[in-house]
């Protein structure tokens, strides 16, 4: 399996009152998937703090196919599925698999650049391009602009 970012063991703070896998823990690994291969491409927080930009959400959907349990390992798959290079709004799919391979959840966020000192949206650097050439393409991805 390729583009995976993330791997790990259920913990007994990701669990709820159903014994299975919560809501947020779902979000929190695949933000942490994301964070991840972000920095492998190039986008470290380093490089965000000196351009002064970071990214931000505006929609999170989460769709859930079979459970999690305490103590099973899982893997985050991530994929870019949508970029506006004129506006440098993003969309990405992470895939939550067990170790088996069973498609657990599935995660849709879209987001954008925001300038942390004017706190305002804004392009992607020309200097960060080449790492946004690096990020993982899902097949149906789709560049706009």
């Amino acid at each position: 399996m390729e583009n995976i970012f993330y791997e790990g063991q259920v913990i007994w703070a990701q669990i709820d009152a159903n014994r299975h896998m919560r809501h947020s823990a779902y979000a929190d690994i695949c933000a942490q998937a994301r964070s991840n291969m972000l920095h492998k491409m190039g986008f470290s927080l380093d490089n965000f703090a000196a351009y002064q930009i970071g990214p931000i959400l505006f929609r999170e959907e989460l769709i859930y196919s079979k459970e999690v349990h305490l103590d099973e390992y899982v893997k985050v798959k991530v994929e870019m599925t949508k970029y506006n290079k004129s506006n440098s709004r993003f969309s990405f799919t992470h895939k939550v698999y067990r170790q088996d391979g069973t498609l657990c959840c599935t995660v849709h966020v879209d987001g954008a650049w925001l300038n942390l000192k004017q706190r305002k949206l804004t392009k992607l650097p020309e200097e960060m391009e080449p790492y946004l050439a690096k990020v993982p393409r899902a097949p149906e991805y789709e560049e706009l602009g």
